[in-house]
């Protein structure tokens, strides 16, 4: 590893709180606002001791970030929203982490939280462009107009281009899912932790016949998440726990080999995650070789599994003998999302980011119980949205 910079972001303190159904959660305000209290009490500060604020979401009005920060506390300090579709959790991160580094701010939050309702993602803004025309007009020009809900077009499209291009089976994507299952059954604020083998995803209804079941995907949730980021400076004076740094961070947005490869793989993200994960390693002197344990965007389980391939875990063609080999798992090469992913756990979108921020910084500190990955020293965090944006972040252990 490389020396870290003098004004390195420590993760000082982290909250989360249990994911829920559609309509068996509290609003988002209120929702926010617990995750807010528990990640100050995890750091042992108070709110006055916060400089700044970012705060995501996704579905909300603008200042929903102010709405649940006020329920904690009204200092008059900077809350800037954050909206990057399913990547916005981590946008907060990355802003919070900035604010650090450049010496801005000494000790930062990043919230995030989602209300949603049940069933598919859809616009809600049907008077003006949409953001995703050119993705829409790619995704049925290469898979054409699958009746099925947009996000499963275009990630089920990918899982099928990877189909086709390296034999990968319906039942490797089965097995990705039941790992995920395995992994949530340790993980007490999952929505899910009832273990279910890959002959059950197999056995649930096809909802694209060939190319996705009903359990490949994510379910829609609610809940939040939040981290409180301090310079090293910050916390030596305050005796604060140090156990936890982010050593290396990228955000990338679409190429042009987007829309201009005609491949269902880049329009989802290929390119953007194999972009920042490529910054991340640069920056901070490693291979991916190095990284003991790994949160990454499993929306469905195919992307899960292209997404091995994007961030150098295996080799592009090798997913499927990377699973055969129990190497995403624990016992093998690197344990992939033992939080259960968002397969298990849940995909309250302005949330994710700091979930997986919540489930690594528990990894590195040795204290994420049942789930605990023995010996983990560098942590990878992946968080995408469509349309674009992705996020890498690597966690080191002090």
């Amino acid at each position: 590893m490389r020396r870290a910079s003098k004004n390195s972001a420590v993760v000082a303190g982290v909250g989360m709180i249990p994911f829920a159904k559609p309509g068996a959660s509290d609003n988002y305000d209120m929702m926010g606002a617990r995750a807010l209290r528990l990640a100050l009490e995890d750091a042992a500060l108070d709110y006055g001791d916060i400089a700044q604020a970012y705060v995501g979401y996704v579905y909300g009005d603008s200042t929903c970030g102010q709405k649940a920060l006020y329920r904690v506390g009204m200092t008059g300090i900077p809350v800037v929203n954050v909206n990057n579709n399913c990547s916005t959790g981590s946008s907060a991160l990355f802003l919070a982490r900035q604010a650090i580094e450049s010496g801005a701010a000494d000790c930062v939050l990043a919230l995030g939280f989602e209300q949603m309702r049940p069933g598919a993602l859809g616009s809600i803004f049907e008077d003006r462009p949409s953001p995703f025309d050119a993705f829409d007009a790619e995704c049925e020009a290469l898979v054409g107009n699958a009746q099925v809900p947009l996000a499963l077009r275009y990630f089920g499209g990918a899982g099928l281009e990877h189909m086709k291009k390296y034999g990968t089976r319906l039942e490797d994507f089965a097995a990705v899912r039941a790992k995920a299952s395995r992994h949530a059954t340790n993980n007490p604020l999952a929505l899910f932790r009832t273990e279910i083998s890959a002959g059950q995803v197999m056995a649930s209804p096809e909802i694209w016949p060939g190319v996705m079941h009903r359990l490949m995907a994510c379910p829609p949730t609610c809940g939040a998440a939040a981290a409180v980021l301090v310079s090293e400076g910050f916390a030596a004076r305050h005796g604060l726990d140090t156990r936890v740094r982010i050593a290396a961070q990228a955000m990338t947005t679409d190429f042009e080999s987007t829309f201009a490869s005609h491949d269902m793989m880049r329009l989802v993200g290929y390119d953007m995650t194999a972009a920042a994960a490529r910054q991340v390693y640069e920056a901070a002197g490693i291979g991916a070789g190095d990284v003991d344990v790994v949160e990454l965007h499993d929306c469905f389980a195919q992307n899960e599994l292209i997404t091995y391939e994007a961030l150098g875990l295996c080799a592009e063609g090798g997913a499927q003998q990377f699973i055969a080999d129990g190497d995403n798992t624990y016992g093998g090469k690197v344990v992939t999302n033992p939080s259960g992913g968002l397969l298990s756990k849940g995909h309250p979108l302005g949330a994710t980011g700091l979930a997986q921020c919540y489930e690594l910084t528990h990894q590195l500190r040795g204290t994420a119980d049942a789930r605990q990955v023995e010996g983990a020293r560098l942590a990878l965090q992946h968080n995408l949205g469509l349309g674009g944006a992705c996020v890498v972040t690597l966690y080191e252990a002090g």
